[in-house]
C-alpha cells in the first residue's frame, strides 16, 4: 500500500481515537503520578533533604529526567494533552450514538424485538384497551413514568428510568479533560515559592522554587508567629498571624497554622516553619540604676527609644551572637551563639549627645557608662534574651485548581450516575398469542445489574396482574386456575 502525507492526519486521529490507545496513555499518567509521589519533589523539598535522600549521581540523573518536578515536566504535560486528546476524539466518534439512543429511545414493539428481549411476561386480558388501561395506573402507582406508543395500528405503553446513565462514560470524561486542563495550566503557569518574615516585617518578594525570585503585586505582613508545645516539650503546632497590605492598606487578616492558609488572588501562604533568628534579637530584659541608687527593669525592643528619665532615652540598636573585644571595641568574630553583645545607645534629649554603651553578659562587663549618669546591668538569664521569631510561608499559585476541584466534583457525579443509576426500560402491549387468545405482553431490559432489574420487574408484573384482578378483565378461566407468572413461551 502506498504511503502518503495526506494520509497522516487520518493515522494519527485513527490512533488517538482507538479506546486501547487511550487506556495505555491513562496509565502511563498513573504510573508518572505515582512517581512523582514517591520520588522527593523539588518544590516541596529542600536541597538539604534531596541530598541526604539521593546520592549526587542519582540526584543529577533525576534533574535530568525531571523525576525530581514531575508535575511541571515538560514530559508530563505532553502526556496530559496527548490523553486529553484521545479521550475528544474517543468521545467524539462514540457520542453520536450514545445521543441517538438517549434522544430518540426504541418504543417499537415488533414481533422480532419481542423475541430477543430477555425478560418477557404474558398475561390474559378480555380486551386491549382496558388492559392497556390497568397496566397504566399499575407503573403510576409504582412510580414509572408511561407513555402511549402507536405502532402499526398496535396501541403499547413505554415506560422507562434513569435514561441519564447512559450519558455517564461521556460525564466521567468531561471530568478528566478538566482535571487534566487544570493540570496543565498548573505546571505551565504555576508556581511555587518561599517567604521568610519576621515579626512586624512586611515583603512581597518570594524565592521560587526554580531559582530567582518573583515579586508579588501585594505584600504580606506578620504581626506574630510562635509555637505551641506538648507538655513534653515537643512541637504541637506553628501559627503565624497574618495580613495583606495593598497600597499602604491592610486588605485582609488571618492566623493560619498548617493546612489552613491564606488565600488572597489566588496565591495559597501555607505555615511550613518556624524557627527563631540567632542574628536578631526581639526583646531584652535588662536593669538600669540611676544615681540615686535605684535599679529599676527595663524592656528593649530593636530600634524602639524608651524613657530612662527625663533628661535621656535608651535604644537597643545592635546585637552580635559571638563578640570579642579590643583595645576597648566591640567586634564580630562569628555567627554562632557564643559570646553575645548588645549595643545600647543613650541619647540626651537636652543636648542631642549620643553615647554607645555595650553589654557583654557572658563576660559580665559593661563598656561605655564610664561617662554616663547611669549604670546598666547584664541581663541576668538567658529568659531575659527573646530571640525574634521566624515565620516560613510556602506560597503556591495553581491557578488550574478551580479546574481540578471541579472535574473532581463532576467525576463524582458520573461515577455516582455510573454505579447507582440503572437504565431500565418496559414495553407493554395488548398481542394475541400463540393460541390466539387476547394478552398482555410485557417486556423489560436493563443495561446492567440484571438481578436488581429482575426484582423490579417482577414487581412490575405483579402490580399489573393485581390490578387485572381488581378491575375484573382476566378471563374467568384464567382467575380460576390462578397461573404462575412465567417468562412467554415458558409453561
Amino acid at each position: 500500500m502506498a504511503f502518503s502525507l495526506s494520509s497522516i492526519p487520518k493515522r494519527i486521529h485513527k490512533t488517538f481515537a482507538n479506546l486501547r490507545t487511550g487506556i495505555v496513555l491513562l496509565i502511563l499518567v498513573v504510573i508518572a503520578s505515582a512517581m512523582g509521589t514517591f520520588v522527593l519533589q523539588r518544590p516541596a523539598t529542600d536541597a538539604e533533604k534531596l541530598a541526604q535522600a539521593y546520592s549526587p549521581n542519582t540526584l543529577r540523573w533525576l534533574d535530568r529526567v525531571m523525576l525530581t518536578d514531575v508535575f511541571h515536566s515538560w514530559w508530563f504535560l505532553t502526556l496530559l494533552g496527548l490523553v486529553s486528546l484521545s479521550i475528544v476524539l474517543v468521545s467524539l466518534d462514540r457520542f453520536p450514538n450514545a445521543w441517538r439512543f438517549y434522544a430518540r429511545p426504541y418504543r417499537k414493539t415488533d414481533w422480532h424485538f419481542r423475541a430477543a428481549l430477555p425478560h418477557k411476561v404474558e398475561l390474559p386480558i378480555k380486551n386491549a384497551e382496558d388492559g392497556l388501561n390497568a397496566a397504566e395506573r399499575a407503573l403510576k402507582k409504582l412510580g414509572w413514568p408511561v407513555d402511549r406508543v402507536a405502532y402499526k395500528n398496535e396501541p403499547s405503553l413505554y415506560s422507562e428510568r434513569h435514561r441519564v446513565s447512559v450519558m455517564a462514560v461521556y460525564i466521567v470524561h468531561a471530568s478528566l479533560l478538566l482535571i487534566f486542563a487544570g493540570g496543565i495550566i498548573d505546571g505551565a503557569f504555576g508556581y511555587s515559592g518561599f517567604l521568610a518574615l519576621h515579626k512586624g516585617q512586611t515583603d512581597n518578594v518570594i524565592e521560587l522554587r526554580s531559582g530567582g525570585k518573583k515579586q508579588l503585586p501585594f505584600a504580606v505582613k506578620c504581626y506574630a508567629a510562635g509555637q505551641d508545645n506538648y507538655a513534653d516539650g515537643s512541637p504541637k503546632k506553628w501559627w503565624s498571624k497574618l495580613a495583606v497590605v495593598q497600597d499602604g492598606k491592610e486588605i485582609e487578616s488571618k492566623e493560619i497554622v498548617v493546612n489552613d492558609p491564606l488565600v488572597y488572588r489566588g496565591l495559597r501562604f501555607y505555615q511550613s516553619s518556624y524557627w527563631l533568628d540567632n542574628h536578631t534579637v526581639d526583646s531584652l530584659q535588662i536593669a538600669w540604676v540611676a544615681k540615686d541608687g535605684k535599679e529599676t527593669p527595663l524592656q528593649l525592643h530593636m530600634n524602639q527609644p524608651v524613657a530612662l528619665d527625663s533628661d535621656a532615652t535608651v535604644s537597643l540598636m545592635d546585637y552580635i551572637p559571638d563578640a570579642f573585644v579590643r583595645d576597648g571595641q566591640v567586634f564580630k568574630k562569628s555567627d554562632d551563639i557564643e559570646n553575645l553583645a548588645f549595643g545600647l545607645e543613650v541619647k540626651n534629649r537636652a543636648t542631642a549627645e549620643v553615647s554607645k554603651v555595650w553589654l557583654l553578659p557572658a563576660q559580665g562587663i559593661v563598656l561605655g557608662e564610664e561617662n554616663l549618669n547611669y549604670q546598666f546591668k547584664n541581663p541576668a538569664s538567658a529568659q531575659d534574651i527573646a530571640l525574634a521569631a521566624v515565620t516560613g510561608l510556602e506560597v503556591s499559585h495553581e491557578p488550574g485548581q478551580w479546574l481540578v476541584w471541579t472535574g473532581v466534583l463532576l467525576m463524582c457525579a458520573g461515577l455516582g450516575v455510573a454505579f447507582y443509576m440503572v437504565h431500565m426500560r418496559l414495553w407493554i402491549v395488548a398481542i394475541p398469542d400463540a393460541k390466539g387468545k387476547l394478552v398482555l405482553w410485557i417486556g423489560g431490559q436493563a443495561n446492567k445489574n440484571r438481578d436488581r432489574f429482575e426484582q423490579k420487574f417482577n414487581d412490575v408484573v405483579e402490580g399489573i396482574r393485581i390490578e387485572l384482578e381488581s378491575a375484573s378483565l382476566t378471563p374467568q378461566s384464567a382467575r380460576r386456575e390462578q397461573p404462575e407468572l412465567t417468562l412467554a413461551g415458558v409453561k
